[in-house]
Formats: structure tokens, C-alpha cells, sequence
């Protein structure tokens, strides 16, 4: 069968990735047409788009870019009509996927929906489209699946692919001596400092997550580079502060890390699922922060706090993203105490999300549904 599949982020390609490694398995003549990025295109995809080329973070970015936004669309709806697919396989990426979702169920073409947009924290409406254009829903969060049942969408949870990439992963994690060895780093314990995946957030981020290192210079602070960002891209960004930058080794840098400066989203999960105590970090472009505040319907901007539903760790987020601020939780980190309590909350957070296998469960579903004629 073929399968044309679309996601605009890292944390997609890698999630898509894994799941085309175990549709494969489900159907050896599978065929793949994707937007996405390197991983996918290691697992036998056709590369249409990059993600370093779709990823627009805010509300003020996306209207800037309404044009190339808008033109992408109609290269996709294109491309979909040409290459005719079995399914069309959307992972997150609302703004875009979603009206791919609409042309996509318009054209009789199946839609399967892998990692749902988060309506459950605003854009409730958007739930109205996915009942309508939807096929199938996998969601990855534990309380996704209660969320839709209220409005009358049965979901598919299938657990969090993470633990998936991870598994797969440790048994290549080095040492904490080969790691240093291997990245040219000194005896010192690493902090390790993610800033995101989008240049918006890189520069914006990673001055102030690096304002703290001259205060800390018994750490070394290791900046996780992302694969579609030029090393020099950061040198300017970073605005003289000093810091290591390692590529293509996120997790292995987590693994070997005493604590962690992230932005918010997936990295803060990856963050905890990889037992490493940390603050986070945001701040948006400020008209994109006043809209989103007033209609974004969250407690809480880290997966890990919002999964628990409490503050298991710090979110220092826009005005209160200030290297003082940021200083004195680092502080927090290094008590003992807290890094005990901060680490059993992990172990309960483990548990919430339960075994890994969303990848193959999913792969599954999705290969049987189609044989059995889903539309």
C-alpha cells in the first residue's frame, strides 16, 4: 500500500520514523511519500519537504509567512492527487495537517491522525474538524482519550512513542567517559541546554539559557544542536556566552546530563523519561504570548506537568525567564532533596505513560484498518 505522510517537526520525523520501521513489518510492500526529515527519509520515504522548511513557531511567524504556508498547501493537495495514496498519515502539526485532513477526506482518501493536536489545550473547535475528516485518531497521552470521548470521538491510545525511541536508543548510549571523550568534553558534569528546533526559538532562548553558565563554571554547559541548524546559527545566537554544542546525540547528551535547561514541549518529557532533573524554559515573541494567553486553556506549558497534572518542575516562562530567575532554580537542582523528590515524581510519570510499543501498536491498527476497507 501507499502511504503519504506528513510531519513539520523533529520530534515528528522522529515519531514517524519509527512508526514507517514498524509499518514496513506490518506490510513489506508498503510504499512512502513524506514531508518530514532525515529519519524518514532513512526508513525508505520519498522527501518531499523538509521540516526545516514548514516549522513556523507563534501566531506573528505564521502570519509573516502566510505566503509560503499557504503555497506549501497547494504543492501538498497536488502532490496527494498525483501520487494517488491508500492513506494519508498526519502527526501533529495541526495548522497545517488539518486542512490537509479536510482535501484529503473530500478526495475519499482515508485519514489517519497519529499524535493529536493539542485541542484539549485550545482551539477546542478543531475537535468539530477531526470528528468530520478523521478516519482514525491515535492519541498518545493518557488523558486524550477521556478528553474526546466528551465529544463523542472514539480515539485510539496506543501510550507515548518516546519510550519507543528511547528503548531503542540506550543500548548505544555511551559511558559518561566515552561521552566525554568522544565530544572533547572535561570531568565536569554536564548541564545539558535544549532550546528548541526552530531558529525563532534559538534565538530568542539559548542567550538566556546560557546566562547562567559564568555563575555555574563548576558545569559545563552542552547546547543540543539541532540537525537542520548551521553550527554558525548558533555562535551568533549564543551572543558570546560559552558553551559546547553537540549534533545528532540529544539523548545520548540527556543520558550523561546532571541537569537540564529545555524549552518546552516533547524535549521536556524526553528530558524526564531520561531521569534528568530540570527548568522550563519559554518566551515567545511577545504579541504571539498576549494571544496566546488569552485563549490557550492549560495549566501548565511542560508535558511532564501537564501528564501529572501538578508542578513537578519549574516553567519559567516570558517576563519570568530571567537569567536571576533562571540562577536560582538551577540552585534548586543541585539540592539533593529536591533532585530525590524530582526523580520519584519521574518514576510516577513513567507509570502514567505505561510500556513502550506505541510505535508497532499503532502500526498495527493502522495496517489492519486499511486492509479491512477504513474510510
Amino acid at each position: 500500500m501507499k502511504y503519504y505522510i506528513i510531519a513539520g517537526e523533529a520530534s515528528g520525523d522522529l515519531h514517524g520514523a519509527n512508526l514507517m520501521r514498524h509499518m514496513a513489518v506490518e506490510d513489506p510492500e508498503a510504499e512512502f511519500r513524506v514531508w518530514g526529515g532525515d529519519l524518514m527519509e532513512q526508513q525508505r520515504g520519498t522527501l518531499v519537504k523538509h521540516y526545516r522548511d514548514l516549522a513556523f513557531m507563534g501566531f506573528a511567524e505564521v502570519l509573516s509567512n502566510l505566503n509560503t504556508i499557504l503555497k506549501n498547501i497547494r504543492f501538498c493537495k497536488h502532490d496527494i492527487l498525483a501520487w494517488k495514496p491508500d492513506v494519508v498519515v498526519l502527526i501533529d502539526y495541526p495548522g497545517f495537517n488539518l486542512r490537509i485532513a479536510a482535501f484529503a477526506a473530500n478526495q475519499n482518501i482515508p485519514v489517519y491522525y497519529y499524535i493529536s493536536p493539542q485541542v484539549w489545550a485550545w482551539k477546542k473547535s478543531r475537535v468539530k474538524q477531526i470528528k468530520k475528516y478523521v478516519t482514525r485518531m491515535f492519541v498518545i497521552l493518557p488523558f486524550e482519550k477521556s478528553f474526546y470521548k466528551n465529544y463523542g470521538v472514539d480515539v485510539d491510545y496506543v501510550g507515548h512513542p518516546l519510550l519507543d525511541a528511547l528503548q531503542r536508543e540506550k543500548v548505544n548510549f555511551h559511558t559518561p567517559a566515552d561521552f566525554r571523550a568522544q565530544h572533547n568534553l572535561d570531568r565536569r558534569l554536564i548541564v545539558a541546554v535544549l532550546p528548541g528546533s526552530r531558529k525563532q526559538e534559538i534565538q530568542r532562548l539559548l542567550p538566556l539559557m546560557l546566562s547562567a553558565a559564568d555563575t555555574f563554571p563548576q558545569y559545563q554547559f552542552v547546547v543540543a544542536g539541532a540537525p537542520s541548524i548551521a553550527p554558525e546559527f548558533y555562535q551568533h545566537a549564543a551572543r558570546g556566552a560559552a558553551y559546547k554544542i553537540i549534533f545528532g546525540a540529544t539523548h545520548d547528551l540527556l543520558h550523561n546530563a546532571w541537569a537540564g535547561l529545555i524549552t518546552s514541549g516533547t524535549a521536556t518529557l524526553e528530558t524526564a523519561l531520561l531521569d534528568v532533573p530540570q527548568v522550563v524554559c519559554y518566551r515567545g515573541n511577545m504579541l504571539s504570548f498576549e494571544i496566546a494567553k488569552r485563549i490557550v486553556d492549560i495549566k501548565y506549558i511542560s508535558l511532564v506537568n501537564l501528564i501529572m497534572d501538578r508542578p513537578v518542575v519549574k516553567e519559567l516562562i516570558q517576563n519570568e525567564l530571567t537569567k536571576g530567575n533562571i540562577i536560582d532554580e538551577f540552585k534548586k537542582l543541585l539540592d539533593h532533596g529536591q533532585r530525590r523528590q524530582i526523580l520519584e515524581d519521574y518514576k510516577s510519570l513513567r507509570e502514567k505513560l505505561g510500556n513502550a510499543g506505541a510505535s508497532a501498536r499503532t502500526a498495527k491498527l493502522m495496517v489492519e484498518g486499511l486492509k479491512k476497507g477504513e474510510n
